[in-house]
C-alpha cells in the first residue's frame, strides 16, 4: 500500500457512502443499514448519497423524499442529482455496488485522495477471497475492491452489535410480538399455524405453492410485504386491486398483504415467522441472522449469470446438513429460482422440517464464529490500516 497518495486524516474520519438505487431497496437497503451503523455505532460522520429518495423513504418513512439534505438516525441523508454540486470529499469514499462517482466529486478528490473503497455486491463464490482487497489505480489514485462475504478471507457480513440479543429477547416475548401484529393490524396467529413471508421477484412457483398450501392440512398464513409479486398474489385469487391490508383465505391458506415496513420491523417480522422467502441481498443476509429456514430468490440475469452465484451460497449453507437433507433444500431452492417444480418437494421439506429449523440455528452460529465477522467494522479496520500506512507521507516519511 505504499503507493498509495498521501491522505488528509480528520478526527473522527468523516465518511461518504454513495448509493445508485437500481433494483427497488436491495442496494439502498444495504448503503442505509451499513450508513447506519458506522454513524451509531462508531461515532464517524456520515454522508449517503442517495439518487432515489422515494426509494430511502420506503425504508425510513420519517424521511423526506423532497429533501435535499436531512439528518436520519445521525445520517445525513443528501440527495445524489444529476446537476451534482461540488462537495469536500470525505476521508473514505464507499462506492456502493460500482456506482460511478459524480465526475466533479471524483475530479475534486485528486486534491486530497480518500480512501477510496468499491463495496462489491455479496458473493459465496470462491474466486472473491483472492480478489478481496486488492488495489487499482484510477486517475492517480487507489481504489480498493471490497467483498462482502461468508468466510474470515472476505469482507463479512452486515450485523450490528446486539442484533442477536434483541432476536433472542423478542421472540420469547408474548407482549412484543403482540404489539408487533397490532402495529400490522392484526392479531397474533394461532399457535398452530405455520407462518411463512413471502418476499420475491415475479415467481411461476407462486400458484402451485398456494394450491399446496390450500389443500394441505397444516394451516398457513402467508404475509406478503408490499411488492413485485403482489399481482402474482391478488391474481391467484381473482383480486385485480390488491394493497396492504388486502387478505385472503382459501382452504387452509390465508394470505395478509402488510405494508412496506421499516428495516427493524421486517428484521422483527423475520424472527416472528417459521420460514422466510427472501430476495436479493439485503433481506436474504437478515433471514440468516433470524436463525428460521429460508428460500433465496436471487436476483436473476440475462444468459444465467447468476446461476453460479446461487450455486455458490448453497453449497455454503448445506454444508452443515446431511447429504439428503442437502439435496432436498438445493432441489428446493433451485426449483424456487427456476420457476416452476417447488410444489412437488414440499412435502419433503415439511417432512425435514424440524432437522432444518435446527440447522438455521446452527448456520447463524457458524456465520457468527468463523463467517467473514462483521462487515461495518471491517472496513473500519481496513480503512484505518490504509490511513495508516499513509501516514508517513503525511510527516514528510
Amino acid at each position: 500500500m505504499s503507493s498509495q497518495p498521501a491522505i488528509i486524516i480528520t478526527s473522527p474520519p468523516s465518511w461518504d457512502i454513495f448509493c445508485n438505487v437500481i433494483d427497488n431497496y436491495g442496494d439502498i437497503g444495504v448503503c442505509w443499514r451499513l450508513a447506519r451503523q458506522l454513524a451509531g455505532e462508531y461515532g464517524l460522520s456520515v454522508r449517503l448519497w442517495v439518487d432515489d429518495l422515494a426509494s430511502f423513504v420506503r425504508l425510513h418513512p420519517s424521511a423526506d423524499a423532497q429533501a435535499a439534505l436531512q439528518w436520519c438516525c445521525g445520517v445525513q441523508v443528501c440527495h445524489w442529482s444529476q446537476s451534482f454540486a461540488g462537495v469536500q470529499p470525505a476521508t473514505v469514499v464507499i462506492e456502493g455496488f460500482g456506482c460511478q462517482l459524480p465526475a466533479s466529486y471524483l475530479q475534486a478528490m485528486e486534491t486530497s485522495p480518500p480512501v477510496w473503497i468499491n463495496l462489491e455486491y455479496l458473493s459465496a463464490e470462491s474466486w472473491v477471497e483472492g480478489c478481496h482487497g486488492l488495489p487499482s489505480p484510477v486517475r492517480a489514485m487507489i481504489r480498493y475492491f471490497y467483498f462482502p462475504g461468508f468466510v474470515p478471507a472476505t469482507g463479512g457480513l452486515l450485523l450490528e452489535s446486539g442484533l442477536l440479543a434483541r432476536r433472542d429477547a423478542f421472540c420469547p416475548d408474548v407482549g412484543a410480538k403482540s404489539r408487533f401484529w397490532h402495529s400490522l393490524g392484526m392479531l397474533a396467529p394461532d399457535p398452530d399455524t405455520m407462518i411463512v413471508s413471502l418476499f420475491c421477484y415475479e415467481n411461476g412457483n407462486v400458484p402451485e405453492l398456494f394450491e399446496v398450501w390450500a389443500g394441505g392440512t397444516q394451516r398457513m398464513l402467508c404475509l406478503v410485504p408490499e411488492g413485485r409479486v403482489l399481482p402474482q398474489v391478488a391474481a391467484w385469487f381473482g383480486d385485480a386491486a390488491a394493497a396492504a391490508g388486502s387478505r385472503y383465505v382459501r382452504g387452509m391458506l390465508e394470505v395478509q398483504v402488510l405494508p412496506f415496513v421499516s428495516q427493524q420491523q421486517y428484521d422483527q417480522l423475520l424472527w416472528l415467522c417459521d420460514l422466510n422467502f427472501v430476495r436479493g441481498e439485503d433481506s436474504m443476509v437478515r433471514a440468516q441472522w433470524a436463525a428460521k429456514p429460508m428460500l433465496w430468490h436471487i436476483y436473476p440475469q440475462q444468459d444465467m449469470a447468476h446461476w453460479p452465484k446461487l450455486e455458490a451460497f448453497i453449497d455454503r449453507y448445506c454444508a452443515l446438513l446431511s447429504h439428503d437433507d442437502a439435496m432436498l433444500v438445493r432441489h428446493l431452492m433451485e426449483a424456487w429460482n427456476r420457476g416452476c417444480g417447488a410444489g412437488p418437494l414440499w412435502q419433503q421439506y415439511m417432512g425435514a422440517w424440524p432437522r432444518l429449523h435446527a440447522h438455521a440455528g446452527q448456520w447463524c452460529s457458524h456465520l457468527c464464529e468463523d463467517g467473514g465477522g462483521s462487515l461495518a467494522a471491517n472496513l473500519v479496520d481496513f480503512s484505518r490500516q490504509i490511513m495508516d500506512s499513509a501516514a508517513p507521507n503525511l510527516r514528510g516519511g
